[in-house]
């Protein structure tokens, strides 16, 4: 543990004041902490503390011991010298920002290539102290109300996007994260365009020391529209293009103005850019809210599917600025912007000094991915140009030829024993596909093939091609004890049904098999020899960033049995804004491991070559290594959970799984020590990503009346939910 000098040596860092032991009330302290626009994991950090430890001072519910009370004091005392207590009587400041705002948002973490973690934003924070009247200027207090005032970039001072807008008198806004309104004098797009460029200080600072900068992102809601002379909306056939027509007034407009944009145009996400000016880009990404460049599926809510168009711009600017500081600056699609965070973490090149010249030149970083490598057939999906000639039209790969790793899809009937239940409970894995990434080791280069029977070896990612129906669960044993293989579905299948015969299988799917004590013979092997944990800090930045908004919200890490329970179902009723994060995170982590793989979607004829192909981390080897894992990892579960309470489930779908219960809680069915914990490696409820959350709870009649009506037994675990309607959709 540290020392009480080394503790304040981390609070002198952030503040030169005197120390004092005395403590203000749990709600002042929260107060000055937001004032100073400090999140609570820097000060864990300069106290040596945990996060959640800080949260629980704020809250009352405990006090911190020596000799971090001190430091605590210390830094108490010199925050309320800087931030004073307004006095009862004192007028409001009046800023231009209706009541529909619900408080500032974390500005942008600043370069360096582990940047601090941003700081939540509660619902119940303060409103902004001042706005500005006048384009581009700077906020017209000293005292910043966000984490600018920290350590912000002062290239990005605005943050990293903002939502234009125009009110009724005609006046041009932009909404920016904090509370922060700027007025815009532009009247065209390569007005707007300029005025960002040279004026907006927006963007986001690197995640990385060798990636770049993000591109501002200005949001146009349908007033900003009118205003610039777009459309309210593409018609079809410019939907279906993706942009609006060469010939359309505004895209005359841009071109005239020595504007250029990629080759998708002016769409719902454009990009509009001048020529670099050095090493500095000059470009400047729209987003078009009204042409639906935000997927109400992801970013809102599908049972309100117009509720990001009526948003008001300064809640907009706090949501989308929360996401970006927490994940990145959206990209477009959730998806899109995970798999973008995987570069952004993880950049191909970085600039080095030739000894020789004196000159930088590009060097490749050995933990990324780099370069477009040769396929394999039994890897890619159906559609992929090196599978012209190869089958019969119509043909369905088996899964000798095509590697199936796949999320679990089964389900089994109920038992007469299990029948005696009243209930089916239903829990789901929180980020599963993410907890699945983290620690995952996978091929960096191309892949090497083995043939001639090659040894299996698990420390080599890729496809192998094994006969495993030998492998019966009901001979493998768990902590000493066995199974009954028949209430549960294989780890080798999707379908849970068992092997018939040789198949492809990821590296993690064969290492689970010979963890049970079974022996594996490849028949053949593409594996990749230069390896990493590439999506470690990708699971890194989503997890961190999940855990936060879920604390926002009331669930913390702390939070066991019943008082979980309890937060998780209030939680969505505290902070709308943050509910629509967390969706979004989810979604991000989600879409991006299916992007690895992302499939033709109607561009081209088949086989032939479509865009997402050009990609160096189009991967689908690792899209399979992920879900293997994640399988896998959910099997190993159920195993252990069965061997240690003789309990099975009797339907998954994706990380959803249903178990017969006595009661209607989960606490009622998983199973516990005799100290009352959870079994070891069993399942847990809690918040952080790999740990359950109650998905919904049903009835064992209602299930059978379902049955009934479809005249058979199907999987119902998605049907099993609370009134969450994004609860079990495979996180």
């Amino acid at each position: 543990m540290s020392t009480e000098e080394e503790l304040f040596s981390a609070v002198d860092a952030l503040l030169e004041q005197v120390a004092q032991d005395d403590l203000p009330a749990p709600a002042e302290r929260k107060r000055l902490r937001e004032a100073a626009g400090l999140s609570q994991a820097q000060i864990a950090k300069a106290l040596d503390a945990r996060r959640e430890a800080v949260g629980n001072w704020e809250t009352g519910k405990t006090e911190p011991r020596p000799p971090k009370r001190a430091a605590y004091a210390r830094l108490l005392e010199g925050l309320a010298a800087r931030f004073p207590a307004p006095a009862a009587d004192a007028p409001a400041p009046v800023p231009r920002v209706p009541e529909a705002f619900t408080g500032p948002a974390p500005a942008p973490a600043p370069a360096a290539e582990a940047p601090a973690p941003p700081p939540p934003a509660a619902a119940a924070a303060s409103r902004p102290a001042a706005t500005s009247r006048r384009p581009g200027a700077k906020k017209a207090v000293s005292k910043k109300t966000t984490a600018s005032a920290a350590a912000a970039d002062p290239r990005f001072e605005n943050g990293p996007l903002a939502v234009i807008d125009v009110d009724t008198d005609g006046q041009v806004s932009a909404y920016c994260v904090g509370g922060l309104v700027l007025d815009v004098p532009a009247k065209t797009i390569p007005a707007l365009v300029d005025w960002t460029l040279a004026e907006a200080k927006l963007g986001q600072a690197r995640l990385h020391r060798n990636g770049r900068d993000a591109d501002p992102i200005l949001v146009l809601t349908a007033s900003a529209l009118e205003r610039f002379g777009l459309p309210a909306a593409l018609s079809e056939e410019e939907r279906h293009a993706g942009r609006l027509p060469a010939g359309h007034k505004v895209v005359k407009q841009v071109e005239r103005a020595g504007l250029q944009m990629t080759q998708r145009g002016l769409g719902p996400w454009a990009r509009l850019y001048r020529d670099p000016e050095g090493s500095r880009r000059r470009c400047v990404q729209l987003c078009v809210l009204p042409w639906h460049a935000l997927d109400t599926r992801e970013w809102g809510k599908k049972e309100n599917p117009e509720l990001l168009l009526t948003m008001h711009p300064a809640d907009l600017a706090r949501y989308l600025g929360l996401y970006a500081a927490r994940v990145m600056t959206p990209r477009g699609s959730t998806a899109t912007t995970g798999l973008e965070l995987m570069t952004a973490l993880r950049p191909p090149t970085r600039a080095e000094k030739n000894p020789a010249t004196g000159e930088f030149e590009r060097a490749y970083n050995e933990d990324a991915l780099t370069q477009v490598y040769p396929v394999v057939e039994c890897e890619v999906p159906d559609e992929h140009p090196i599978l012209k000639d190869k089958f019969a039209r119509h043909h369905l790969r088996t899964p000798a030829e095509m590697l199936m790793e796949e999320p679990y899809d089964w389900c089994r009937p109920l038992t007469d024993e299990e029948c005696a239940n009243p209930y089916l409970v239903a829990v789901d894995i929180n980020m599963s596909f993410a907890a699945a990434a983290n620690g995952l080791v996978v091929g960096l280069n191309g892949p090497t093939h083995l043939t001639g029977n090659p040894k299996f070896d698990a420390s080599l990612p890729g496809s192998w091609l094994v006969d495993l129906p030998h492998v019966d669960l009901s001979r493998a044993r768990v902590n000493g004890r066995t199974v009954d293989g028949s209430r549960l579905p294989s780890p080798f299948t999707p379908t849970g049904e068992r092997p018939t015969g040789p198949a492809w299988y990821a590296t993690p799917t064969v290492a689970y098999a010979v963890e049970l004590g079974f022996d594996v013979a490849p028949i053949e092997a593409y594996v990749r020899t230069q390896t990493g944990r590439y999506l470690d800090s990708w699971y890194k930045r989503l997890r961190d960033a999940y855990v936060d908004t879920m604390a926002d919200m009331g669930v913390t890490t702390d939070l066991q049995g019943q008082e979980f329970l309890e937060a998780m179902a209030r939680r969505k009723q505290t902070d709308p804004t943050m509910a629509l994060l967390e969706t979004a995170i989810k979604a991000t982590a989600k879409g991006a491991i299916g992007k690895l793989r992302q499939r033709s979607r109607g561009q081209v004829s088949y086989y032939e070559p479509y865009p997402a192909l050009e990609r160096v981390n189009w991967r689908p080897d690792i899209r399979a290594a992920v879900l293997a894992n994640q399988r896998t990892g959910l099997h190993r579960k159920l195993m252990k959970t069965a061997a240690a309470a003789d309990l099975y489930p009797t339907s998954i779908g994706t990380d959803a799984i249903v178990y017969p219960s006595p009661g209607p809680s989960p606490l009622d069915v998983l199973p516990t020590t005799p100290e009352g914990k959870p079994v070891p490696g069993g399942f847990r409820l809690g918040v952080s990503p790999g740990m359950v959350k109650h998905q919904g709870t049903q009835t064992v009649l209602w299930a059978e009346q379902q049955f009934e009506e479809r005249g058979g037994v199907f999987n119902i675990s998605n049907l099993i939910k609370t009134a969450d309607p994004t609860a079990g959709e495979g996180e």
